[in-house]
């Protein structure tokens, strides 16, 4: 310090070299000190006259501010009021239903019965007794969340085709579904007439599903009607025929591959049909507006075929039982339409599911007749 301090006074003292008295010189340890340019901000470097008219406008807009309690208010108005939910009951929580019934007959054969003609699909009509319908369980037994968006659905589309105009959309939504259906039925059955067939294919819905039906074939069933004598429900379905899924292509291929299959390779002619032979499936024809790439886009439908499915394997009418099913959604313009296949595992969680639900409408009925009967 001594030594800076005679270096100065040397320097004072010369000749043109003058140090201001208030000038203080500091050292610091770091080797980067206060010699840093300041950062500029970004929005300085904007045009404030040329855009002051725009920030002016944008900050003097004064809009209602929305709160959840004006979200809900609005929402009210529009679609009515949300109905609240009690917490299920512990019972429920755990999925176990107290009218447990097995969905598969250890008693009937896999196999249709060779004896009867098998070109010649089912058709027993539906009868109309006091038996209780799958439709009208499903219906009945819907979750609040379930009404609720139904429910909102509804009132937009009021709001948007008025109340005629949404009865006619229903009507023609209806009459649609009904026409690929008798569609279906004419083209999978073996008396089918060639011009109906060739009218058929014009229909955008029957497009949609043509690569589906190249997989269907051996129809046991066509618009037939099943029963559940033990569990008193029934109702009419759709199809029941033999569907080669695509999994099921790349198994059979597998074991082929494995055991040598092809011609002359020693395997009998049963056997290789088997390797070939299609799943036996409950099929649900659908309709929709709306892309339904996944099982869970379709609601409950896996209930309505798992419930067709156990009255099958338990109706003295059917000489077989089914382990499978298969849910397709066709749509209008004619897009390929999109295939759900149901194995025996799932088969048997979405049967637990409709057991719950058959459990609860035979609740909410009893409970209704007592009130009457009061």
């Amino acid at each position: 310090m001594k030594a800076f301090q005679i270096i100065c006074r040397q320097l004072r003292s010369s000749k043109g070299f003058s140090v201001e008295p208030a000038l203080r010189v500091g050292f610091f340890t770091s080797s980067y000190s206060c010699g840093r340019k300041k950062k500029m901000n970004p929005y300085e470097e904007v045009n404030q006259e040329k855009y002051s008219n725009l920030v002016q406008s944008v900050l003097s807009f004064r809009g209602h501010a929305q709160t959840p309690e004006s979200l809900f208010e609005e929402d009210t108005l529009l679609y009515g009021p949300v109905s609240k939910c009690k917490p299920p009951k512990q019972d429920e929580e755990a999925g176990v239903p107290g009218n447990w019934f097995p969905l598969f007959n250890p008693e009937k054969c896999l196999k249709p019965n060779a004896t009867s003609d098998a070109t010649i699909p089912l058709k027993i009509p539906l009868q109309k007794n006091k038996i209780t319908s799958v439709t009208r369980v499903l219906q009945q037994t819907m979750t609040s969340e379930q009404l609720f968006y139904l429910e909102r659905w509804k009132q937009r589309m009021i709001l948007e085709l008025g109340e005629d105009g949404f009865a006619e959309y229903t009507s023609k939504i209806f009459l649609q579904g009904k026409r690929f259906h008798e569609d279906l039925e004419s083209i999978l059955s073996p008396q089918e007439n060639l011009k109906e067939r060739d009218e058929n294919l014009e229909s955008g819905y029957i497009k949609s599903v043509q690569h589906i039906l190249k997989d269907v074939n051996g129809v046991r069933a066509l618009e037939s009607a099943v029963q559940h004598k033990t569990l008193k429900y029934g109702g009419l379905l759709d199809c029941v025929a033999e569907y080669q899924c695509s999994l099921c292509k790349i198994k059979t291929y597998v074991i082929g591959k494995r055991i040598g299959y092809g011609a002359g390779d020693g395997v009998d002619t049963e056997g290789r049909a088997a390797l070939s032979r299609g799943k036996l499936c409950v099929i649900d024809w659908k309709t929709s507006e709306k892309p339904k790439p996944f099982i869970q886009n379709t609601f409950d439908n896996p209930l309505q075929v798992v419930a067709y499915m156990g009255a099958i394997n338990q109706d003295a009418n059917y000489s077989f039982q089914v382990q499978y099913g298969l849910i397709v959604v066709a749509y209008k313009d004619g897009s390929p339409a999109h295939s759900h296949f149901m194995d025996t595992e799932l088969c048997s969680q979405y049967w637990t599911k409709w057991l719950l639900r058959l459990e609860e409408y035979t609740k909410k009925e009893k409970n209704q007749n007592i009130q009457k009967s009061d």
